[in-house]
Parts: structure tokens; C-alpha cells; sequence
């Protein structure tokens, strides 16, 4: 503590005036008294509270004193000596991963928030970069010195629930240090003083951390299976808490009806698995658990039973180009001799059988025609709008030879008048060529229409799959105008030539078209589904000129409100003895 203004420390003279006031004041006035009969009684009571009576007496004396010397000190100008942001420039890492909305009273991103917006009254002008962290970091403001623009950056933060990625965010980070004295503030739960880069020592590292008793029980594994008659669910649930724990699992369909519940007991500090059979058939299922744990995310889970990936079996007697680029798109693709082909009748096959047609249950893609003979194909490559066909535009693609079409097929690309690819009203896709009567393998729309008949046949037609918060991805749609819909039916998004961003937050969400609609879920990653103990801790110092700044904070608000009450007072203990006395 100090005194900035101890030129005025003189004033110190003006209690002590009054002080000497009060000693040569006169301290009694004749009174005539007709009897003295109360007088030994008046006596006993000045004795019994001798000092009660003093203060009553001379209370505008002390009061006075008072509020004389918290002036001076408020003229002396006391403050408090606290430091402030070190370095030239700052720069705020925020994390805005799933995690970061757990919390006891309030979240550990709120938390965060309201320290940021604390540090930026002692910025005094030095510039701010605010980066976010994510799949990809994004910097937020950069070089920024209005405090206005800073605080509304901040308070427009959200949590996006992608996984943090510290590692990108600190890289970003790194690009704007330089060699300029820089302090960068780690918003974050938890992070592992290993990760910082400390290569350079114009840096200081301050991490804040989320608290550190934080408790957690959580959904980390949900899947589901049908075999076209019931449905079989696996549901895999972590205590992380330090005590027993009793939680209702439930399984609901899509409309929030529940399919089954039950109580469940979890150890502490272990995880179990619960299995359910013989469930109602449902195309969507949702698992949740009522724990009274403070993060809430990971208490529901999702799962599409459509989106269950199927075997893929390429026939032996294909193109090594059919086979080698299924095998790029899947690693599991199997080759299999042509004889074993129709044993395969649970996976989805790639061949030239045209008898398997009939036989599999399953679509197939069918390369060629061993049944019929091959003829000569003129004329120029067109396609109609379709799902299969959304990446492969088929432009400049040379056909030499076709075999002919199946007539109760639909036509989805022709060489001038004649039938190049159809679909069947089962879903099987057919490809009337020779991979080695075309030069479509050297165009880049051959691997893109593997890639779309895998994804088609693998996944069932009516749903997009399972993404991350936030995930961009191609979609194998029809042309179209196509829009994202939240479970409540509310407008989120587009979707622009193919590519889906999914919705921030975890759950069901619908692509829909004028004519058409398909479903996907966003689900957390498994890393946000465990929570780390916090962390908070300080790295590195800077050079001299970089040095810790001070700051001080002055009491003299706090002396100008006391002393005002104080005036108060004094009106009142004059009130009350009267101010003509």
C-alpha cells in the first residue's frame, strides 16, 4: 500500500484544530437547580456506564475526527499496489469444447468469460488477438486495442462442442508472437504444461483452468443393431466420481417415447455394459441417463439403426482398377473368386453376374453383363439428377462399347440413345460397360462414383450417417435445393453443393428437399465425454522489457462514501441535541 499525493499530507493540521477546538471549549454553563433531591441518582447512573456516557457526550467530537482524517488520507490518495498484464500485445486462447459447459453454479466457459472481460480493464492499450479453438482455429479479433469491439467479441463467445485440438490453436497462436513480448492467456478445463511450446522466451503462458471437483457420470459407448424383427441395443456407462452411483437408463424412439428403462448401480470410478434384446423395432434410438452430475451433455446418446455399415465383396474376375480403388474408399473390401460370390448374401457385392440379381437380397453394383453380348456405343455421356451421380459429372468421358439396358430399369446416364448406368427398383446399381472399353478411370469422377455407390449401399438410402459438431462433409444427395431441419422442424442451414456442415449441437437433425428427406445425428466425440481434473498455472517470464506492469487500485471512492455517511451522523447526533444548543 502507498500514497500517490503526499503533498497534501499537511492537511493532517485540520483534526488537530478541532481537536484543540474542543480542549478550550467551555465545558459547562450555570444552571440554577431548585433541588438536589435526583442528584445522588443521576450520579450512580454516570457511574455505572461511565464510558457510554463519554461517547454519548463528546460522539460529534469523535465523529468529526473521523471523517477529517478520512479526508486527508482521500486528499494523500492511498491505493493498492496489484500487478497487471505483462507484454507488449495479448493474446486469449478459449476453449469452446464440448467440456467446457460443465460446471457446479455456472459453467467453466462462463467462468471464463467473465475473468476475460476483467483482464481487458487492465489492457491500458495494449493490442488483443482472440483465438477460438476447433478443428479449425479461428482468431477471432486480431491486434484489436478497442476495449468495446474486445468485450463484445467476448461476450458473443459460445461453446461450439467440437474437440478442442489444443495443439492447432497454440500454433495459430505462435504465428502472431514474433519476437514481441506477448502474454497468452489459456482458457481451457485442462491442459498439460508438456503441450505449451516454450521455445521462445518472449512468452508467458497463463492457463486457467475448470475446478477441480467437478463430478461426471457418462454414456461413453451406445450402438444398436436389427436384424428386420426386433432391435438389440448396447449401452456402455462411466461413474467418474469417487462414490457408488444410482442412475435410470432409458431408451427412447425418435417422437421421446420411452422403449425400455432401468435402474442401473455403477461402482465407483468403473464403467459397466448393459444390453438389451428383443427391443421394438425403431430406425432412430436415443439413450439417457438421469444423473445428477455436473455436466449434462454426455447424459444422451443417439444412434441411427440404419446406419449400420455393411461387407463389402468385390468379385475376382473385376478390373484391378474396380478392385484397387474400393479397397482405397474401404479398407475392408474383400476379394472373392467368382464360384463364392452368391455365398456372400449379407454383404453388399461388386461383380458382373447378372444371376445374382435375382438371388441376393441385398442391392448390389453390377460392372458389366456376363449374359449377354456387348455392342458398339456413339455419342456423348448424359446423366439425369441423381443421388449417385451428385460428384460425378461424367463430362468428356469416352464409351466405345455397352451392353444393352434392363427395360424395368430407371435410366440414370446414357450414351446418346443407349443406357450407360440404371438403377433397379430394388436399389441395385448397374454399369452397362467394360471398364476396359472406357477411359473413365482416368477421370476423377471414376473414384467419386465408387466412393457415392459405397456410401449408398453401405448406408441405408433414407439417412446421411453420424457426424461430429460442426463436421464438413459431402453428401451423396440429388440436385436440389436441399435445407437442414432441427428435431423441432426449425430452419438451420443449406446444404451447398454437396457439402453438409453439420449443426453445432449434438442430436437429430433432417436434410430435406422439396420431394425428399434424410436423417443424420450429431454426436459428441469420445474424448468430450470425460472430464479431466482442472488445471490453472503460470509458465515463463518475460525480458526487462516486458516486465510485470503495477497497477493501483485507490480506496478513495471507498473514504468519499464512508465520510459522506459519517455527515449524516453528525446531522443526526445534532438533531438530536438540538441544533440552538
Amino acid at each position: 500500500m502507498g500514497f500517490s499525493q503526499l503533498l497534501f499530507s499537511w492537511t493532517a493540521i485540520i483534526p488537530v484544530i478541532v481537536l484543540l477546538y474542543y480542549f478550550f471549549r467551555k465545558k459547562y454553563t450555570d444552571q440554577t437547580v431548585s433541588s438536589t433531591l435526583f442528584w445522588s441518582e443521576i450520579m450512580q447512573e454516570t457511574r455505572v456506564s461511565p464510558y457510554l456516557k463519554h461517547l454519548q457526550k463528546n460522539a460529534l467530537l469523535y465523529l468529526q475526527l473521523l471523517a477529517l482524517l478520512l479526508l486527508v488520507l482521500a486528499l494523500m490518495n492511498p491505493y493498492v499496489k496489484k500487478s497487471t498484464i505483462v507484454g507488449a500485445q495479448t493474446i486469449f486462447i478459449v476453449d469452446t469444447s464440448a467440456t467446457m459447459s460443465a460446471g457446479k453454479e455456472q459453467s467453466t466457459f462462463d467462468t471464463h468469460k467473465k475473468e476475460m472481460l476483467s483482464l481487458v480493464n487492465e489492457l491500458d492499450g495494449r493490442p488483443v488477438t482472440l483465438i477460438t479453438t476447433g478443428n479449425t482455429p479461428k482468431a477471432i479479433i486480431q491486434q484489436e486495442t478497442n476495449t468495446k469491439n474486445i468485450e463484445k467479441a467476448i461476450q458473443e463467445l459460445q461453446v461450439t462442442y467440437e474437440t478442442a485440438q489444443m495443439n492447432k490453436a497454440l500454433d495459430v497462436a505462435q504465428a502472431f508472437v514474433g519476437n514481441t513480448p506477448t502474454s497468452i492467456y489459456v482458457f481451457t478445463d485442462s491442459l498439460d504444461k508438456k503441450q505449451l511450446p516454450m521455445e521462445k522466451d518472449t512468452v508467458k503462458w497463463i492457463v486457467k483452468g475448470s475446478e477441480k471437483d467437478l463430478t461426471n457420470i457418462a454414456i461413453t459407448r451406445f450402438a444398436a443393431t436389427t436384424d428386420g424383427q426386433s432391435a438389440m441395443a448396447l449401452v456402455q456407462l462411466q461413474n467418474d466420481t469417487d462414490q457408488e452411483q444410482t442412475v435410470t437408463l432409458s431408451i427412447e424412439n425418435v417422437k421421446g417415447k420411452e422403449v425400455i428403462a432401468e435402474s442401473v448401480a455403477l461402482p465407483p470410478n468403473e464403467a459397466i455394459t448393459k444390453t438389451f434384446k428383443d427391443l421394438p423395432l425403431e430406425d432412430t434410438m436415443t439413450a439417457k441417463i438421469d444423473a445428477k452430475d455436473d455436466y449434462a451433455v454426455d447424459n444422451s446418446q443417439t444412434v441411427l439403426l440404419q446406419t449400420t455399415t455393411s461387407k463389402i465383396v468385390v468379385d475376382q474376375s473385376m478390373h484391378q482398377l474396380i478392385q484397387k480403388g474400393l479397397q482405397t474408399i474401404n479398407s475392408s473390401v474383400k476379394i472373392v473368386p467368382s464360384s463364392q460370390m452368391a455365398d456372400n448374401r449379407d454383404a453388399t457385392l461388386v461383380t458382373n453376374q447378372t444371376a445374382l440379381l435375382e438371388k441376393m437380397d441385398k442391392p448390389i453394383v453390377l460392372f458389366g453383363r456376363d449374359d449377354v453380348e456387348k455392342i458398339e456405343a456413339t455419342g456423348e455421356v448424359g446423366i439425369t439428377s441423381d443421388a449417385l451421380l451428385a460428384f460425378s459429372e461424367l463430362k468428356d468421358i469416352y464409351v466405345s462399347a455397352l451392353y444393352p439396358g434392363f427395360n424395368d430399369y430407371k435410366t440414370i446416364a446414357s450414351v446418346g440413345d443407349q443406357p450407360f448406368i440404371q438403377r433397379s427398383p430394388k436399389g441395385d446399381i448397374v454399369v452397362l460397360a467394360d471398364i476396359a472399353d472406357t477411359d473413365w478411370p482416368l477421370h476423377p469422377s471414376f473414384p467419386l462414383f465408387l466412393w457415392s455407390a459405397e456410401q449408398e449401399l453401405s448406408e441405408s438410402i433414407g439417412s446421411l450417417g453420424i457426424f461430429t459438431p460442426n463436421e464438413q462433409r459431402a453428401v451423396a444427395i440429388t440436385q436440389g435445393d436441399w435445407s437442414i431441419y432441427s428435431q423441432e422442424d426449425e430452419f438451420l442451414s443449406s446444404i451447398t453443393n454437396g457439402l453438409l456442415t453439420a449443426p453445432m449441437k449434438p442430436g437429430i437433425y433432417t436434410a430435406r428437399s422439396n420431394d425428399e428427406e434424410k436423417r443424420f445425428i450429431v454426436q459428441l466425440q469420445a474424448q468430450e465425454r470425460v472430464i479431466e481434473k482442472g488445471t490453472s498455472y503460470t509458465l515463463g517470464e518475460l525480458p526487462d522489457n516486458g516486465k510485470e506492469e503495477i497497477s493501483k487500485a485507490s480506496f478513495v471512492p471507498w473514504f468519499i462514501l464512508i465520510i459522506l455517511v459519517l455527515l449524516v451522523l453528525e446531522w443526526e447526533v445534532q438533531r438530536r441535541r438540538g441544533f440552538t444548543n
